[in-house]
């Protein structure tokens, strides 16, 4: 038997993006842990601009969950939450930390686990992040600043062509409005709790390098759907895109992200390929799967099925620049205030799918339906029904981003394989 595939990195980028996250890692403990600085807990849909620009630590939630996962301690920590008598069917990506934080297991948790953060900030984006928030917030006896999401009327089914300079027609003044005053409460809160103080300025000048960094990213993703056979892996593409986006306008983020599109430009011009039979273009519509990034390249051996495509890098260019107009403050609302109903939510979900899977010539699409996980449930079935109309079979799968229990790879890869082949794509 052959051994089991592990993910793959090509790049020699890659490995100095992990690198890189290896340090701020060990920088982020010992300003947090040893130098006991002010810190944040923050979902990965909030305003981390106003952080870095006040030079606070930021431990994104989503990012402590994926750090979880990835040494094997999703299990344990389930299992102790529901000893806390929390229900198993909860949001597995949302409720990790939370799960660590009760555990209260020096022993087993990074760091020994997290001390006390000045804030949790979180979008109300679904039912139960106010619920898991707030009893985070207790548990780690601090404050949870919640940020609203209203309801977004608006419905211009190409926001991804015009999300740079009409934003605030895309995104609704008021929508806007209402953001930029709870942030202006959010740095009142930080103020008050820390010794770092907020400047307008700084924001702005931030947001002019994050412009130039996601600039280097929409010009990767732009190649890579553009070339056929598809020149970089999925699991580089994550890479190059997530590990500088939780550090977007550092001058290391920057400089990693043209470094990025620079070594695409010199894989499409060798003629550099993921996997020389490729035979099917795939789509991975949702989050990475963090504990089994191997499964993509069992799926490229075995089946020449390739995944050109994931959320995170195209979604860099649309979702994340913006002209700033002498407003930073609202452009970042901007971004903000829509930034999981653009990846989750219908009409513009699928719409942006639709008109991905065209222009990366895409034969298939799997889409992540984590269990209990509602709002990345919440688009599924129309945004199905729209890639399946365009010509694009799709097939929904049940899994979580960070919990192992019940996956098993060689039945996951043994459905794909019954499914294109139903599609007569192998």
């Amino acid at each position: 038997m052959s051994p089991r595939p592990e993910s793959r990195r090509a790049l020699a980028c890659s490995g100095d993006a992990t690198g890189h996250q290896r340090e701020f890692v060990r920088e982020l403990r010992r300003r947090v842990m040893d130098d006991g600085e002010p810190f944040v807990i923050a979902q990965a849909d909030t305003p981390h601009e106003i952080f870095h620009a006040m030079d606070i630590p930021l431990i994104t939630n989503q990012w402590w969950a994926a750090y979880l996962a990835a040494k094997q301690l999703s299990g344990p920590y389930f299992e102790a939450l529901e000893r806390h008598g929390y229900p198993s069917n909860g949001c597995r990506y949302c409720t990790l930390g939370l799960a660590c934080t009760l555990a209260a297991d020096p022993a087993t948790a990074p760091w020994g686990g997290l001390p006390r953060p000045i804030a949790l900030v979180a979008r109300l984006t679904c039912d139960c992040i106010q619920h898991v928030f707030t009893l985070w917030a207790e548990a780690l006896g601090t404050d949870f600043f919640a940020l609203e999401a209203p309801a977004w009327r608006h419905k211009d089914l190409q926001w991804f062509e015009h999300s740079y300079d009409r934003w605030l027609e895309v995104y609704e003044a008021g929508r806007i409005e209402l953001l930029v005053e709870e942030m202006r409460s959010l740095i009142a809160l930080l103020e008050s709790k820390s010794d770092r103080r907020f400047e307008v300025d700084r924001l702005g000048a931030l947001m002019e390098r994050i412009n130039e960094q996601e600039g280097y990213i929409a010009e990767a993703a732009q190649l890579i759907g553009a070339t056929r056979p598809c020149p970089v892996a999925i699991t580089d593409q994550m890479t190059n895109t997530m590990i500088p986006q939780w550090h977007r306008g550092s001058e290391w983020a920057v400089a990693h992200a043209r470094r990025f599109r620079d070594e695409v430009i010199e894989r499409v011009s060798a003629g550099q390929a993921v996997c020389a039979h490729e035979r099917v273009r795939l789509m991975w519509i949702g989050a990475g799967l963090w504990h089994d990034t191997g499964l993509y390249r069992a799926l490229e051996e075995q089946y020449g099925a390739v995944f050109v495509w994931s959320m995170y890098m195209p979604f860099a260019g649309p979702q994340y620049r913006r002209a700033l107009q002498g407003r930073p403050l609202h452009a970042l609302a901007s971004r903000i205030c829509s930034m999981n109903e653009v990846l989750h939510l219908p009409p513009w979900m699928n719409a942006w799918m639709v008109s991905e899977a065209e222009r990366c010539d895409i034969d298939a699409a799997l889409i992540l339906m984590p269990p209990g996980n509602r709002l990345s449930q919440s688009g599924v079935y129309l945004t199905a029904q729209a890639l399946e109309s365009a010509g694009v079979p799709t097939l929904t799968v049940s899994a979580d981003m960070v919990a192992s229990a019940g996956w098993d790879r060689a039945q996951f890869v043994a459905r794909v394989a019954r499914f294109l082949a139903s599609a007569k794509l192998i």
